[in-house]
């Protein structure tokens, strides 16, 4: 028999699943992750021996796209809790994305490429606030896991794509450069997907809530526990090695540049895989533990990815990283909707912004350990941080009890 919840304010009933304006977003990640991951894999080998630089600078390209991000996600966050500046804001974030990313593959300095890297991440720090709090809106509350689980899956198999066919092209005998630019491709394809499914969209910017759920107590959490909790993420996300050093890490165990694309792969395949059972655990368990776990699972296997391992082993253990985005992207995103249902853009934009913020000076603190130490000191000192960190989390994030309120 199919459950029902109630839209707030407007009296109308429809059944539980996910969204048609989820899937539809969904769809449209897929096809911009494809573009993205055609790109980001090789940029190390592109960087560091195309263009001679060095780990240091593969942590500021991480670090500085992912801070101008941020600074723009906090404005965009505000931006999208006006009326009408969603759709517009989701639609020009994609179309700057689309039209940057191809260029990395005209650079000659590794400064360019750290330019139109930047560029890149204008455009998602422009989309993601708007995009996200309009699934919370679409989404009731108890349903949120999922459908957020729902887009990150389909993120992810977009990424799974993005790197087989730049491993296609590889094999092929294309260069580095040329297979940045056929990622123009699927961004473009991206972009009017997008289009079709904003036009079908009507933005009434107000919380989902169902009679079990009243927005009451959701204001009252919102007051008290939402910037300890995004503080807490904050941390958790800064102890996270650079994936451009991880990546990294894979090659000084052997693994050789033309299977990057392959393994980098492989990895959204277990990212995508688990996105949706994740966003189904938070539901039923609560975002917090799910959240803790998917920490202390990124600590374990860093710790042993410092050790001395062939790449086979190598190779497992990097895979076994996907399961930390299913454990929490879901999550995270359902602890700031919960936390900030009325403005919910805002919510988003200093999540995104204060999460992303911190990736530059991780990326030149793991990255400067990296390259004056070595490999494996970096990996341990993000494993040693990210526990204290998950312990703060813990301790300082309410309960799932309090968060059903």
């Amino acid at each position: 028999m199919a459950t029902h919840t109630y839209e707030a304010g407007r009296g109308a009933i429809r059944p539980t699943g996910v969204p048609p304006t989820v899937k539809g977003l969904s769809l449209v990640s897929l096809f911009n992750d494809f573009a993205s991951e055609m790109v980001y894999p090789l940029l190390p080998a592109f960087v560091i021996r195309t263009l001679g630089g060095g780990p240091l600078l593969l942590g500021v390209l991480d670090g500085a796209s992912e801070l101008t991000s941020s600074v723009v996600k906090w404005a965009s966050g505000r931006l999208a809790d006006r009326p009408g500046w969603r759709r517009p804001l989701i639609l020009g974030g994609y179309a700057v994305a689309v039209l940057v990313r191809p260029l990395i593959a005209v650079a000659n300095a590794a400064w360019q490429v750290i330019g139109f890297r930047v560029i890149d991440r204008i455009g998602k720090g422009v989309r993601t606030p708007p995009r996200d709090a309009l699934i919370s809106e679409v989404t009731p509350p108890e349903q949120r896991g999922r459908a957020y689980g729902f887009h990150r899956g389909a993120d992810h198999f977009g990424a799974v794509l993005g790197s087989l066919a730049a491993w296609w092209l590889l094999q092929r005998g294309a260069d580095v450069r040329s297979v940045i630019g056929w990622s123009a491709v699927p961004g473009v394809v991206a972009v009017v997907v997008l289009a079709v499914v904003l036009r079908g969209v009507t933005s009434h910017q107000s919380p989902v809530v169902s009679p079990k759920q009243p927005a009451t107590g959701d204001r009252r959490l919102a007051t008290g526990d939402f910037w300890p909790s995004v503080l807490a993420l904050t941390g958790i996300t800064f102890f996270r090695l650079p994936e451009t050093l991880l990546i990294l890490r894979l090659q000084d165990q052997g693994v050789a540049i033309a299977a990057v694309p392959l393994v980098w792969a492989g990895l959204h395949v277990v990212r995508s895989a688990s996105s949706y059972p994740g966003g189904w655990l938070s539901d039923r368990l609560g975002p917090r533990r799910l959240v803790a776990a998917g920490g202390l699972l990124f600590a374990v296997v860093a710790f042993v990815l410092g050790m001395a391992l062939g790449p086979a082993a190598a190779i497992a253990l990097f895979l076994t990283f996907g399961l930390v985005a299913g454990l929490t992207e879901s999550g995270e995103r359902a602890v700031v909707a919960r936390l900030a249902p009325v403005r919910t853009g805002r919510g988003f934009g200093v999540y995104h912004a204060l999460t992303g913020g911190v990736a530059l000076p991780a990326g030149l603190l793991f990255g400067a350990i990296y390259q004056s130490r070595n490999g494996p000191t970096a990996l341990w000192a993000s494993a040693a941080g990210m526990v204290a960190a998950v312990l703060v989390w813990l301790i300082v994030t309410p309960s799932q009890e309090r968060l059903q309120q």
